[in-house]
């Protein structure tokens, strides 16, 4: 049996925590900042988990040895 594939576009967007959760980046902090609060601004900068059912699929097609 060969080796799996990571998919690359995934790895570069995800990582994975110590206790396993997925961390990832969130959007909308690009660009057209102007109109978005601070608090808004200051919320999407922190990392954003994902849920478990997400975090499985993740695991098992995508990231394979994450």
């Amino acid at each position: 049996m060969p080796k799996m594939k990571t998919k690359k576009s995934a790895a570069k967007r995800y990582s994975f925590t110590g206790s396993g959760k997925v961390k990832y980046k969130k959007q909308n902090l690009r660009h057209i900042l102007t109109k978005k609060s601070a608090k808004r601004k200051r919320h999407l900068r922190h990392a954003g988990i994902l849920s478990k059912d997400n975090t499985a699929a993740i695991k098992k097609t995508l990231l394979p040895y994450g």
